[in-house]
């Protein structure tokens, strides 16, 4: 199994779950009867919709046949999609060392074909080096955690920056603030790794970096760190990211989307360009 194939089923399990609501809600049936007819609860069919559960292949038939579904072709086009959107990803592996809030982002993270992120407290990851990303799972996790742990931790973040380089990269832009950049993460040989690092990746052709340097002062950043993924599935909304210290949002309505999408941009436009935000590397490369 590929990683692009094991992304692919969070997003089928998306797309799946938005049809059959747009089935239900045009045979104007409620959440909690269509609970009641496979069983289970109106919160069960919440999360189905939203792509948060696996499909049974009985459930997916039971509330076809409830939403009036009777054409062959139709029905087993979205019971193929309930098989697919049910394979493993690769990084259920991990599952002993990976939030279940964290499983859904790292599949829509390998499916989409843009990811716009910006950061402020650390390197993202995807661009951390093995060095530094040790660093930062180890100031993250309980003193008690155990070296096994971290050493997992670390390896399954490596593993998910490999859809930079995989025939399918996605488009990646990030704007790292500068505090990022400053804030130290192991010795000065691991800062000096990573920002040699971030020199080095920015040259790739499907990355894009920017620094926001403190120097600008106040930006269009200041609600915090956010991930922007936009997917080339049309029938699937751009998703936004924001995680929290126990859990994690995900944000889609159009709206809201939007606003973190000019925030984006603002931070794009008032960024360093990639070519001076490599002289600003350098610079802070000398100073380390």
């Amino acid at each position: 199994m590929t990683t692009g194939e094991s992304s692919g089923s969070v997003v089928r399990r998306i797309l799946l779950g938005s049809q059959l609501r747009r089935l239900r809600e045009g045979r104007g049936i409620t959440r909690e009867a269509a609970g009641y007819s496979i069983r289970a609860s109106e919160s069960k069919i919440s999360r189905m919709e939203l792509g948060r559960v696996s499909f049974k292949a009985r459930d997916v038939e039971d509330l076809l046949t409830l939403y009036g579904v009777t054409d062959e072709a139709e029905r087993g086009s979205l019971l193929g999609l309930a098989r697919e959107a049910n394979v493993a990803g690769w990084w259920h592996s991990y599952s002993d060392v990976l939030p279940g809030w964290f499983q859904t982002y790292v599949g829509l993270e390998g499916a989409a074909s843009l990811i716009r992120v910006y950061e402020v407290q650390f390197v993202h990851g995807l661009l951390q080096t093995e060095a530094y990303a040790h660093a930062v799972v180890t100031r993250g996790m309980d003193k008690g955690a155990s070296k096994a742990d971290i050493e997992r931790r670390v390896a399954l973040r490596l593993e998910r920056q490999k859809i930079l380089v995989s025939e399918r990269a996605p488009d990646f832009h990030v704007v790292l603030d500068e505090a990022a950049l400053r804030r130290p993460y192991g010795d000065r040989a691991v800062m000096r790794g990573q920002l040699e690092h971030l020199i080095e990746v920015s040259e790739r052709p499907n990355v894009t970096l920017q620094v926001m340097p403190f120097s600008f002062g106040g930006h269009a950043g200041e609600a915090g760190a956010f991930a922007m993924l936009s997917f080339p599935e049309s029938d699937l909304s751009d998703v936004v990211y924001l995680e929290q210290m126990t859990s994690a949002l995900y944000v889609d309505k159009r709206e809201e989307v939007t606003q973190y999408e000019k925030a984006m941009e603002r931070l794009q436009a008032d960024s360093p360009n990639p070519a001076a935000t490599r002289d600003l590397l350098r610079g802070l490369l000398q100073l380390s």
